[in-house]
């Protein structure tokens, strides 16, 4: 068996297909798996998975179509056997893609929303989409398709790290000159910017706030995380604590990095996001504050977490379709399901999944 998986759609929903991948390499040990991805840390993320052979590494979003046809057409000549979209993966061009590699088997879902014009009906294989489940249920549920048996307890999220990894993270610590027995709190205050995600991240000043709080009654070291233009929020939110030098900005040359730092966190709180799911991957206690994303979907799978959320008539709204978000509310009324919940209540949150002296 050889399959190629296109998991173009970010590392969290990369990472939510690891326990998938883990049933499907148990029960075929010998099928060769291939991976397609479009950001750096979802190839980081599969060149170190043992059950992966290879990871085909191509950024449709800003290569010319000319030249994105040329790669397509490498894959074609690969001659897999099947093609596989992770869930969620609802854009007409993924199932595009999925189709020109020319795998005699195209696995996917059928989607609850804009199903027929996002074209899945190119698959030939398929499986409706169950609102109810998490997505780590419903990718197994694409591999069960294949003939793979779901077991009744589903593994937890699979993250591998090489020996640099964890060397460049023990570095990063002696440079910081964080004590090994330092209590650590890591935030990302971040999270996605497409379809207009930038609205699921509590305020800044909650995130100040919070930390101020974990330092003055837990003495507790906060570690910002997050890449690119996520540095100069965490510079802020550093400013802003008021205790400067107890916090860190985390920057690091790649997510596995930041991930192997993660690993010496004895509490997370995080926007729904990816690192909230490398959190998860890493079984760290999780503080997951949740805007108008169903936790149903994404909450932090298989790890001690408490969710954070405004249960408000219209939430949540948010389903998987090209739409970017919106609001049906204007001025203070919007996106109130994020900006309404208070550092109270997260910071009961912590103390629920944390007991300190």
């Amino acid at each position: 068996m050889r399959l190629l998986v296109f998991a173009l759609s970010g590392i969290g929903d990369a990472l939510l297909f690891t326990p998938a991948l883990a049933l499907l390499k148990e029960h075929f040990p010998e099928a060769e798996v291939d991976i397609v991805a479009m950001f750096p840390g979802v190839r980081e993320l599969y060149e170190r998975h043992p059950g992966v052979h290879r990871v085909w590494f191509w950024d449709f979003l800003r290569e010319p179509v000319w030249r994105s046809l040329g790669f397509l057409w490498r894959l074609r000549r690969e001659r897999y056997d099947i093609a596989l979209t992770v869930y969620p993966s609802n854009r007409w061009e993924y199932n595009v893609l999925v189709w020109l590699t020319g795998a005699p088997l195209r696995v996917g879902h059928r989607y609850a929303h804009l199903d027929f014009c996002q074209l899945n009906w190119l698959k030939n294989r398929t499986v409706p989409e169950d609102e109810r489940l998490h997505n780590v249920e419903e990718n197994v549920r694409l591999v069960a398709l294949l003939g793979v048996p779901v077991p009744p307890e589903l593994p937890p999220l699979q993250l591998f790290f090489r020996e640099e990894d964890l060397r460049a993270a023990e570095h990063w610590y002696a440079v910081e000159g964080i004590p090994a027995e330092a209590f650590c709190v890591g935030f990302h205050a971040g999270s996605a910017v497409f379809k207009n995600h930038v609205r699921r991240r509590w305020a800044p000043e909650n995130f100040a706030a919070l930390a101020r709080r974990l330092i003055q009654e837990w003495e507790a070291w906060i570690l910002l995380f997050g890449a690119g233009a996520e540095e100069e929020l965490n510079e802020r939110i550093r400013a802003q604590t008021g205790f400067p030098e107890r916090c860190r900005v985390v920057r690091s040359p790649s997510l596995m990095v930041s991930a192997a730092i993660m690993r010496r966190c004895q509490l997370f709180v995080s926007n729904d996001s990816a690192l909230m799911h490398v959190a998860a991957a890493l079984q760290l206690p999780t503080v997951a504050i949740f805007a108008y994303t169903n936790p149903v979907y994404v909450r932090p799978w298989k790890t001690r977490h408490e969710l954070v959320r405004r249960e408000l008539p219209c939430s949540p709204c948010f389903y998987y379709s090209p739409r970017p978000v919106q609001c049906r509310w204007s001025g203070e009324k919007a996106f109130m399901c994020i900006s309404s919940i208070t550092v109270e209540e997260v910071w009961h949150a912590c103390q629920r999944l944390c007991v300190r002296e």
